[in-house]
């Protein structure tokens, strides 16, 4: 194995802990709320099991962005210069608004959204799975939110964003 095939293994071994660290953390705290409490929301806000449906529904979106499943990623200027990870978010927003189609419907239940976040995650683990060097680093995205990114780091943004979440969960449920 060459460096670059090494470099590459271990980038995709940290993303894949990383989310699943993260992603099982999530499930877990909606695992210990009970069904009363995960569908429990103040006016305006979502419910646990909304937010955990929330983070499915985006994890599956950037599944399907690292795998190619979804439509999105070009490839990167031959200028581009990956920015780190503290770099990245440093830009991101503190209050966002979800885009329509990622939003929960009315009503989600605790189980729903535990099912869909263990899916959500088989789905990532996969797309990371099937990543190659060239598409990890010679493609990406360019969002509003985070600016151009390679589709490696669109894995390092769904950590951070069921960590987010997660963090969303835990003041829903009146947990921190």
């Amino acid at each position: 194995m060459d460096a670059a095939q090494s470099q590459h293994l271990g980038r995709i071994r940290q993303l894949r802990e990383a989310f699943a660290e993260a992603n099982e953390r999530l499930v877990a705290r909606l695992r210990g709320a009970s069904d009363e409490a995960a569908v429990r929301a103040a006016a305006g806000e979502w419910s646990a099991a909304q937010i955990g449906w929330h983070v499915a529904a985006v994890t599956t979106r950037f599944a399907g962005l690292i795998s190619g499943d979804v439509a999105g990623a070009q490839p990167l200027p031959d200028d581009f210069r990956e920015r780190t990870w503290p770099e990245v978010v440093a830009t991101i927003p503190p209050r966002l608004q979800a885009p329509a189609a990622l939003a929960p419907p009315p009503g989600v239940r605790r189980g729903q959204a535990i099912a869909a976040l263990e899916a959500a995650g088989m789905r990532m683990a996969r797309a990371l799975d099937l990543l190659t060097p060239e598409r990890g680093a010679r493609m990406g995205i360019t969002s509003a939110v985070v600016g151009s990114i390679t589709v490696y780091q669109i894995g390092d943004w769904a950590t951070a964003h069921v960590i987010r979440h997660n963090r969303q969960a835990k003041r829903v449920l009146g947990e921190g």
